[in-house]
């Protein structure tokens, strides 16, 4: 597990909202943080380190968070923020600009300018949730009178690039529990590339961007097309490609230029989607809920059609046929070594690459002493 969780229940009343302004004031720059209702103050946080990107899921009653000039003058750590609304609804003046945000939008606001954010008139105790980065301004390869041009507008996180960030940052809170310190650097890297590549696309700038930054982003989002469609038996390498507008040349060396310890090192494009495929039939040869289908209708499920051709396949990986697996694993009555071992692997990999497919409450870790704690 990583990160450090925050519950107000497991801190007395009175002293419940003083503790949450302070953690939100680790993650990001110092504000005036006011809520009617810091008598009886409810949240729930989570504070991921990600290298030099820190991310924080967070359920909130409605608060205000103002940011005064004088704020700016005494304390700038150089950060962009990126909040990532989930419920409820936040307003935001910043530099001139100002708007309401709803489920699904994305906004980002510079610690070097201030801004006023506050719930609409009329919330009263609905909980504001959604998902939070804070990262150096100077690790964006972009110039800051460009990305001036985006803060304080309200950006969508439903479609393209802004759609795979914002399944990327939901899957960190999902996947927090089972992740590993280990993981921080390597999700922060894989994290700012999302974030790079989004907001060169958002402003129309993508060729700014380095070659490695753009080359490393472009085979997230390819990934993250490729589990979307496992099920279509016609996913190819030239399809893939041509859905990308890139030759399959190209898509080849992606894969084979995957940096070292990410995720698919080593594979071809056929035997990454051959893989990812048998270990969705496994996973659903092994689920009691689905011991009544078909063998051969959980593998056309997952895009593998010919019987032959599966059996075969899954025997070559895992050593027993889907009927011998499947046997084995629902009269166990524990998970299978191999099954947790890949599980795991299948969660940290599902964080990195693309997130799950929908949103999540923050997950409620096992209750800590009368004060916050670092989770084990």
């Amino acid at each position: 597990m990583i990160g450090t969780v925050f519950r107000s229940e497991d801190v007395p009343a009175e002293h419940r909202f003083d503790y949450w302004r302070e953690l939100v004031h680790r993650a990001i720059a110092p504000s005036d943080i006011t809520s009617d209702h810091a008598g009886d103050f409810w949240a729930e946080q989570r504070l991921l380190e990600l290298g030099p990107v820190m991310v924080w899921p967070t359920s909130f009653l409605p608060s205000r968070f103002l940011r005064t000039e004088k704020m700016v003058r005494q304390c700038d750590p150089e950060m962009y923020h990126l909040s990532l609304m989930l419920g409820g609804g936040l307003g935001l003046d910043h530099i001139g600009r100002t708007d309401l945000y709803g489920p699904r939008d994305l906004w980002v606001t510079d610690t070097s300018e201030p801004y006023d954010v506050q719930p609409p008139d009329g919330e009263g105790r609905q909980l504001i949730t959604g998902v939070a980065v804070d990262f150096p301004k100077a690790l964006l390869p972009l110039s800051p009178d460009r990305v001036r041009e985006l803060l304080g507008r309200r950006l969508s996180g439903r479609e393209g690039t802004g759609s795979l960030l914002t399944e990327f940052l939901i899957g960190l809170d999902r996947q927090s529990a089972a992740l590993q310190p280990s993981d921080a650097p390597r999700l922060g890297s894989v994290l700012l590339d999302l974030l790079s590549a989004w907001f060169a696309n958002v402003l129309d700038i993508e060729n700014a961007l380095p070659p490695e930054t753009r080359h490393r982003a472009m085979t997230t989002r390819i990934r993250a097309f490729i589990r979307q469609n496992l099920s279509d038996p016609g996913l190819t390498p030239p399809l893939i490609a041509a859905a990308h507008h890139i030759s399959v040349s190209y898509l080849h060396r992606l894969f084979q230029e995957q940096a070292p310890g990410r995720e698919g090192e080593g594979e071809t494009v056929a035997a990454w989607i051959r893989r990812l495929r048998l270990e969705g039939a496994r996973r659903d040869l092994a689920d009691p809920a689905l011991r009544a289908v078909p063998i051969h209708t959980v593998a056309a499920r997952w895009g593998l059609p010919r019987a032959s051709d599966f059996t075969r396949a899954f025997r070559t990986m895992y050593g027993l046929t889907p009927k011998e697996y499947r046997l084995q694993a629902l009269s166990s009555p524990e998970p299978m070594e191999q099954t947790e071992k890949t599980e795991q692997t299948e969660q940290t990999e599902q964080t990195e690459q693309t997130g799950p497919t929908r949103p999540t409450r923050p997950t409620r870790p096992a209750r800590p002493a009368r004060q916050p704690k670092q989770a084990e």
